[in-house]
């Protein structure tokens, strides 16, 4: 969907960019905003686990309030504002905001995923809320266009993950699963010392070749999605592939190298999402 995932808010794809309906924009951007708001809440500064949750509670609470046209906290009320008025103008669906915060509040309280079904129970909330919301936008509804919005959502989510293995580690976090680490002979606290090897980068390989398969499924959503935003959408899936192109050039060292989209990366995916075909 049109929006990065949002930890360490690297903008690697279009946020409410021009090829989205200019009536859409507002929304699409009081989400975002929020979402960011509450991530920053949940990893950003040296905040106590503790001081995190009270203030993600404090921003649930507000956005109950203005669900029921009541003010928020005062501290929330310059944010809160216009998302306010996008749930009230779009009967946006509460349930998907409030999964954000619930992934966010596990950003405070989990560093570590034993296996690729924690990290998918993760990516339903974190990731695949934002689509759902995108598409409730959009009025695309569906079992086939919820499946491939989720797709996308947890792929895009899935390479931001092998993309900042190193920067993670600084924080505490390992997002590799451990099963799939100890089928290799490692440890998380091995990624947590820095400690590059072969059956590391193994492991980030192939957790790379699984986030590039999800995002291929999501091809399956742009044909049903009108006009411009279809085309969005296959940018923002080309630009995860792009960058999972780049973990594998890197020979999967993103522990100690980070891979990122450049100016010069557009053409490529430009001409890719020209050529783009559901699989």
């Amino acid at each position: 969907m049109p929006t990065a995932p949002l930890r360490h808010h690297d903008e690697n794809f279009p946020v409410a960019s021009w090829l989205c309906p200019a009536r859409l924009r507002p929304p699409i951007l009081a989400i975002y905003r929020f979402a960011r708001y509450a991530d920053d809440v949940a990893d950003e500064g040296d905040a106590s686990p503790a001081q995190r949750q009270a203030e993600l509670t404090e921003l649930r609470a507000s956005l109950d309030a203005i669900a029921q046209g009541l003010p928020p906290s005062p501290a929330h009320a310059q944010l809160m504002a216009p998302l306010a008025e996008a749930i009230e103008e779009h009967a946006l669906p509460l349930a998907p905001l409030h999964a954000l915060l619930d992934a966010f509040v596990q950003d405070t309280e989990v560093l570590r995923y034993e296996n690729r079904a924690a990290l998918l129970d993760y990516c339903r909330r974190s990731a695949n809320p934002v689509g759902r919301l995108l598409l409730h936008l959009v009025g695309v509804q569906g079992p086939t266009a919820w499946a491939a919005s989720d797709a996308i959502c947890t792929g895009l989510q899935l390479v931001n993950f092998w993309q900042d293995i190193g920067v993670d580690r600084l924080k505490g976090r390992v997002y590799l699963p451990a099963d799939a680490l100890a089928a290799r002979g490692l440890q998380p606290e091995a990624i947590l010392a820095g400690q590059d090897s072969p059956a590391l980068r193994a492991c980030v390989g192939e957790q790379t070749r699984w986030a590039e398969a999800l995002l291929r499924q999501g091809r399956a959503l742009p044909p049903l999605v009108p006009g411009r935003l279809a085309w969005e959408l296959r940018l923002v899936i080309e630009g995860g592939l792009r960058i999972a192109e780049k973990i594998h050039h890197l020979d999967h060292d993103s522990l100690n190298r980070r891979p990122r989209l450049r100016a010069w990366d557009a053409p490529q995916m430009l001409i890719r999402a020209l050529r783009q075909r559901p699989e």
